[in-house]
C-alpha cells in the first residue's frame, strides 16, 4: 500500500510536469518529449488501477507509434522561431484564464477529491481494463468519439505538414 501511494504521487507529479512542459516549452521537439513523459506517467497510473492492457496500449500505441509520428512532423516542420507579439489579446488574457482555471481546480480538488484518498476506490468488475472489454466499448458505446479522435489526429498531422510546406515555400518548388 505504501509503495502504491508513493508511485501514485510520483506518477501524478510526472504527469503534471509533462503536461506543463508541453505547454510551456517553446521548442516543439522538447514539447513532444514532455508529452512522451506525460504518457508514460499515465501508463503508470493505469498500472496502479490494475488496467495492465491500457498501460501497455498507452506505451506502445501513444508513447510509441503516435509520438514517433509527432516527432517526424515536428522534425519536418522544424524549429522556426517566430516573434510573438507582446500586445496580442491571447497573450494578455492567457494568465487571467490560467489563474481562473487554477482556482477552479483548487475548489474541485478540495471539495471532492480529498475525502476519497484513504478509500480503496470504486469497485471494478471482472475484466476491468481487459482487451475484450475495451474492444467492446470502443466498437459499441464509444465508436463515434473514437473515430472522431482518429480523424482529428489525422487532420492535425496533415495540416501541420501543409503549414510547414507553405512556411518553407515548398509549394512553389514542388509545382515547378
Amino acid at each position: 500500500m505504501w509503495f502504491e501511494q508513493v508511485m501514485f504521487f510520483f506518477a501524478a507529479l510526472l504527469a503534471v510536469a509533462g503536461a506543463l512542459g508541453v505547454v510551456v516549452l517553446r521548442n516543439p521537439f522538447y514539447s513532444v518529449l514532455a508529452l512522451v513523459g506525460h504518457l508514460f506517467a499515465l501508463a503508470i497510473l493505469f498500472l496502479l488501477l490494475s488496467a495492465e492492457f491500457l498501460a501497455a496500449a498507452q506505451v506502445v500505441v501513444y508513447a510509441g507509434a503516435v509520438m514517433v509520428l509527432y516527432v517526424f512532423v515536428v522534425a519536418y516542420v522544424g524549429g522556426i522561431e517566430e516573434a510573438v507579439a507582446d500586445d496580442s489579446a491571447p497573450r494578455r488574457l492567457g494568465p487571467l484564464f490560467a489563474a481562473a482555471l487554477f482556482v477552479e481546480l483548487c475548489f474541485a480538488i478540495v471539495g471532492t477529491g480529498l475525502g476519497a484518498i484513504d478509500t480503496r476506490g470504486a469497485e471494478t468488475g471482472e475484466g476491468f481494463g481487459s482487451p475484450g472489454q475495451i474492444g467492446e466499448l470502443l466498437l459499441s458505446k464509444f465508436l463515434i468519439p473514437f473515430e472522431a479522435a482518429s480523424f482529428l489526429l489525422l487532420i492535425a498531422a496533415v495540416g501541420a505538414v501543409l503549414l510547414a510546406r507553405r512556411r518553407r515555400g515548398l509549394e512553389e518548388m514542388g509545382g515547378a
